[in-house]
């Protein structure tokens, strides 16, 4: 089988992407095959701790052709839940025919100026590839010098605030996840919260909605050579979801400097003295997902690959989707997933 197009990964920027491929009147699962790793839809939500909520009411977290149905059940934004039953209808409602279960090893570069796709089921010979792999699957976890003897886990591993009932609990990150986790687990344990710098939340009234634009406006003002009056970084770092506010209100969100090492029982900080914890939780980010894109040769700094909008600046037949600013304004995010598909499909040529 040789389609013209191989998306990897069926998340929200899968979709987005089998969405247009779609609407430029390729057939799904023939002209197009969208590959997944998952044995479920909804991507990197469907791993999401329960509690996690959206930045953005649902018209402004919606995927192209279809909006997110209201949520109803409270006054704050969507829940993961919500958000994953959205994909998996959406999935269904386009007849995406995604292809669960395979795990693509490689991409390398096959005979007649095709790409060949390479998974534990098999190959595909390809005249374009759409990598739409995301972050979830590469936690990152800054080293430290030391050892700590108690519980260590990731985002990625965080579930519930229950399971730390009673504990001293080390927050490492200054994000939206730690100002969050932070917020559910500080009512059941005794919390610190660890950052680079100062954490900086945004006014009560700015959301996702605002974070968007604000990355649509910089980077067309950078295709357009207009100087550069910077992004949603200006603003602040952490949007005021209820559960944040809430916590504000109960006077916990303090933060203070990073640790100098890792101690047995907990941390040593710059000033020499040590504070004993039961768990750290890492809240520091995760990395692209590109290991399957390593034959390629294409990674430049800090791991990326160079893009030209979503095409790899050394190889026009591989595109980047869903990755960060890098690869398409707030390409990471659900309306912002639509709107780099719409110029993805674009710059292929079939529409």
């Amino acid at each position: 089988m040789k389609p013209a197009v191989m998306v990897i990964g069926g998340g929200q920027a899968g979709l987005a992407t089998g969405f247009y491929l779609r609407r430029a009147g390729l057939v799904p699962g023939e002209d197009f095959v969208i590959l997944d790793a998952a044995d479920r839809p909804g991507g990197a939500w469907a791993r999401m701790w329960p509690t996690l909520r959206t930045f953005s009411p649902t018209q402004y977290s919606s995927l192209p052709g279809w909006m997110m149905p209201p949520w109803t059940q409270d006054s704050g934004y969507p829940l993961a839940a919500h958000v994953v039953d959205y994909l998996t209808r959406y999935e269904q409602r386009y007849e995406l025919a995604v292809r669960r279960n395979v795990s693509v090893r490689s991409v390398t570069r096959g005979d007649h100026g095709l790409l060949r796709v390479t998974s534990d089921r098999g190959e595909w010979l390809a005249e374009q590839v759409v990598s739409a792999t995301g972050t979830w699957s590469r936690p990152f976890v800054p080293a430290y010098p030391g050892t700590f003897g108690g519980r260590q886990l990731h985002t990625a591993q965080y579930r519930q605030a229950s399971d730390f009932t009673g504990e001293r609990v080390l927050i490492v990150g200054g994000g939206n996840s730690a100002a969050q986790i932070l917020a559910e687990v500080s009512r059941v344990a005794e919390t610190t919260w660890a950052t680079l710098r100062p954490p900086r939340f945004l006014p009560d009234d700015v959301d996702g909605r605002a974070l968007f634009e604000i990355a649509t406006r910089r980077h067309r003002a950078r295709q357009l050579g207009e100087p550069d009056k910077g992004g949603v970084s200006g603003l602040g770092d952490i949007v005021m979801v209820d559960s944040v506010r809430e916590a504000r209100d109960r006077d916990v969100l303090h933060a203070r400097k990073p640790f100098a090492q890792l101690v047995e029982r907990g941390v040593r900080w710059d000033d020499g003295s040590e504070s004993s914890f039961d768990t750290i939780i890492w809240c520091t980010g995760f990395r692209p997902a590109l290991g399957h894109l390593t034959a390629l040769g294409l990674r430049g700094p800090e791991g990326r690959i160079p893009t030209n909008g979503t095409q790899a600046v050394k190889e026009s037949r591989l595109h980047l989707i869903g990755y960060g600013d890098w690869t398409g304004p707030a390409s990471a995010t659900l309306i912002g997933a639509g709107r780099t598909a719409r110029e993805l499909i674009r710059s292929l040529s079939i529409e």
